[in-house]
């Protein structure tokens, strides 16, 4: 007699076919579930392997559309990036990944969910808070090479994949323009070969493709993780390293200076939650809708070239910009008042009673 269904989230190889065996032993009915969020995957040759293991059904479900959309839209207008490097990609993977297994498990009535993520690492906790946020009553079943769309990650640094190593990397550059419209890319050109790309997964995986070209988007560091332990860490993240650089770009060109040291706090907070797996808290979801808030006059377009594993800003153009090269100039007066509404008094003019003279030059 079954002791109730799972949900596996399956991925074909070893340790969740080993899960898959273990658990039918068990006396568990298990249906696996494999998401599509843009790794390289048999998936065919996946589902029949789940099949001739015993699971009960199959589900392989591509989620790439909705992965850029719904969760790296929301890291690049927060600009997130944890410990000043670590663009996020395998954490950002996991509530889209973790949200479609219960949505899974609810239609199909199961009792429990599994998955293949370790105890030391942070995977186990980003699943986890994620199926009991969204399926409080779930039961999991606890028991790597992560690969996505954003990035893929890695232990040996002899394993790039995404990209080519910098020294073998084109001898020109690629010149790219990129246009936001609320802090989100709305199109991506081609300059020189006039080739455009105007949707969300299109633009992500064009920008990919040019990242990995010119080796850009490595990094090996060692992160905190979220359980109490450093961690090494080898990532692949090009087009996600490219929209990091131009999206910071565009809106310092376009946003308040006040409203964005206030956004630059919450972008850290946010990386941090998102570190953590905690993308479905009610925190979460209050700092993404502020961060979106700031992002409203976030729109304009971005030149850059890719070469040699850099990134590299050309210019920049936007309707919503708040630079002024009249007023900035020392040699234009224009109709600049040193002693506007804003209460400041130019510095290098005639000081008043009780003020100190301004030094020359300034």
């Amino acid at each position: 007699m079954s002791k109730g269904t799972v949900v596996l989230a399956y991925s074909g190889g070893l340790d969740t076919s080993c899960i898959l065996v273990w658990l039918k032993e068990e006396g568990y009915d298990v249906i696996t579930y494999l998401a599509n969020i843009g790794q390289v995957e048999d998936f065919d040759a996946a589902k029949k392997k789940a099949e001739s293991l015993g699971a009960k059904k199959v589900f392989i479900e591509d989620l790439r559309a909705e992965f850029v959309e719904e969760f790296i839209w929301p890291s690049v207008q927060a600009s997130a990036i944890y410990e000043d490097r670590y663009l996020l990609g395998t954490s950002v993977a996991r509530p889209c990944i973790a949200r479609r297994q219960i949505q899974i498990a609810r239609q199909e009535g199961a009792q429990y969910v599994s998955h293949g993520a370790t105890g030391k690492g942070n995977d186990q906790i980003r699943f986890e808070l994620t199926c009991y946020a969204l399926y409080p009553e779930v039961q999991v079943t606890p028991w790597s090479m992560d690969a996505n769309l954003m990035h893929i990650s890695h232990a040996p640094a002899g394993l790039y994949l995404m990209t080519k190593s910098p020294e073998d990397a084109p001898n020109s550059p690629d010149v790219l323009e990129i246009e936001f419209k609320k802090g989100v890319p709305i199109k991506v050109t081609h300059v020189k070969e006039g080739k455009s790309k105007d949707t969300p997964l299109d633009i992500f995986s064009y920008l990919n493709e040019m990242g990995g070209r010119h080796g850009v988007g490595r990094i090996d560091i060692v992160e905190n993780r979220f359980i109490g332990m450093k961690s090494r860490g080898i990532y692949e993240t090009p087009g996600g390293t490219i929209l990091y650089h131009a999206h910071l770009d565009i809106e310092t060109f376009t946003m308040d200076r006040e409203v964005r040291r206030i956004k630059q706090g919450l972008g850290v907070k946010f990386a941090e939650m998102l570190y953590n797996g905690f993308w479905y808290s009610p925190e979460c979801e209050f700092v993404r809708h502020c961060i979106d808030k700031s992002q409203e006059r976030v729109e304009g377009k971005v030149q850059l070239s890719v070469f040699k594993g850099q990134v590299y800003i050309l210019g920049r153009e936007s309707p919503k910009s708040l630079y002024n090269e009249d007023l900035v100039s020392m040699d234009v007066q224009g109709d600049y008042d040193p002693c506007d509404a804003s209460g400041f008094i130019k510095i290098n003019a005639v000081s008043l009673p009780g003020q100190l003279p301004a030094s020359p030059g300034i």
